[in-house]
């Protein structure tokens, strides 16, 4: 069969189902691919822009870096006869995603009736309601704060946490990747830390510092993980026969040059323009709002264990790089001592992918904030079952891995006299 027959094979299926129906994954395979030359990885890159019977769980933009596919399972002979003939390397890893799926520990469903806490994973309504606890729990430190709105007329909800005046700023945010759990999670950990721990050391960094936190900076995506389709990445806003663009591909900076498609189907779309995505729109000009008072900006995401900075549109590194590796340096050396996680990094374009308009980018130039970094949180880049279902069990020690890493990397900024 020829490439452009079999890639025409593809089309057809569309994998969400209809309007308020969960959607299900009886018998869609799960496979890691891997591209060895630029022949195989252009056929991979035209399948993830054109097939709505493949989902790519990572982008494929790396020669010899495997990526994880979901494939539907009427289509899954031609799919994957198709890729052998051209020679990639295909293995399967799961005849049957659902059951990866209903495995999945979301946690103690006591938890969520009782309080806010991280034995279990929270819906969107039950960490903004937490948040707005906060506000009246800690009325002298805590301030409820929008940074923007979504397509389905949600509010971007995050908290400032500030306890004296004159402190310089540490920016957060999580969930941009609807699916990625962990991510908020994790961010929600981090804002009850800054708040309650005794820690002399997280004390000493939370009280001289003012926090900007959103837990949940794609919503809308989110929202939907829970009530449609748990492996939801984008935002909801329709494109044409498909919705939503990448909200970390949809950023002013080096918009739609690598690492991101054009077509509205992908899961790396950029969007039709930059900031195209109201989300981005409206959260970009609140961070601008800030400009002069964000010095450090950090963005969470699953998985790989990763520590990443500047750029991903390009191998340039950042003027201020050695600095990068100092606080790379400390912050990785920091998380792996409670636990023993390991995390590598570097720079995003030769540590993981090409990647252009990012939030990380996109703030260090055009907002002027000099330590931007991204997490890619456990599991490890080696983890073939967990990937973005990491079991409720894990976000304490996650949350606690991370804490520690940001005290690290905090002091090493302001060592550096960034804070």
């Amino acid at each position: 069969m020829s490439q452009t027959l079999w890639i025409f094979v593809l089309m057809g299926l569309c994998l969400a189902l209809a309007f308020g129906e969960r959607t299900r994954y009886d018998n869609y395979r799960l496979y890691t691919v891997t591209p060895s030359n630029l022949e195989q990885l252009k056929i991979l890159q035209e399948i993830e822009g054109k097939s709505d019977s493949v989902i790519f769980l990572q982008g494929p933009y790396v020669l010899g870096k495997a990526v994880q596919i979901v494939v539907a399972p009427h289509k899954a002979h031609d799919i994957i006869d198709g890729l052998r003939r051209n020679e990639l390397d295909v293995q399967l890893i799961e005849k049957n995603l659902q059951t990866i799926l209903d495995e999945e520990d979301i946690g103690l469903s006591s938890s969520r009736r009782s309080g806010y806490d991280w034995t279990a994973y929270h819906t969107l309504e039950e960490t903004y309601n937490w948040l707005e606890s906060l506000e009246k729990a800690h009325p002298d430190q805590v301030e409820l704060i929008v940074g923007g709105k979504t397509y389905e007329n949600r509010e971007i909800r995050g908290v400032k946490i500030s306890y004296k005046p004159g402190n310089k700023g540490i920016f957060i945010e999580g969930g941009i990747h609807a699916r990625e759990w962990i991510s908020p999670a994790t961010v929600t950990y981090l804002i009850n830390e800054l708040l309650t721990s005794e820690d002399p050391a997280i004390r000493n960094i939370a009280e001289n510092n003012d926090w900007y936190i959103f837990p949940h900076v794609n919503p809308d995506g989110y929202a939907y993980t829970w009530t449609n389709d748990r492996l939801w990445r984008k935002t909801r806003k329709p494109h044409g026969s498909c919705r939503g663009a990448d909200p970390n591909r949809n950023w002013d900076i080096s918009w739609n040059s690598v690492g991101a498609s054009s077509s509205p189907c992908s899961e790396t779309y950029a969007g039709p323009s930059p900031a195209s995505e109201i989300e981005i729109e409206s959260l970009s000009s609140y961070i601008e709002s800030l400009a002069g008072k964000i010095q450090l900006y950090l963005s969470f995401h699953a998985y790989s264990q990763y520590l990443l900075y500047p750029f991903g549109h390009t191998s340039e590194l950042p003027e201020n790089s050695e600095d990068f590796e100092a606080v790379y340096d400390a912050t990785v050396s920091a998380i792996k001592k409670r636990h023993g996680t390991k995390y590598t990094g570097g720079n995003i374009y030769d540590a993981i992918y090409p990647a252009s308009g990012s939030s990380i980018d996109w703030v260090y130039s055009k907002v002027g904030t000099k330590l931007t970094f991204s997490y890619e949180l456990r599991p490890s880049a080696l983890s073939i079952r967990y990937g973005f279902q990491l079991p409720a069990s894990q976000i304490i020690a996650t949350g606690e891995e991370t804490m520690d890493s940001i005290v690290a990397m905090v002091n090493k900024a302001k060592e550096l006299k960034y804070l």
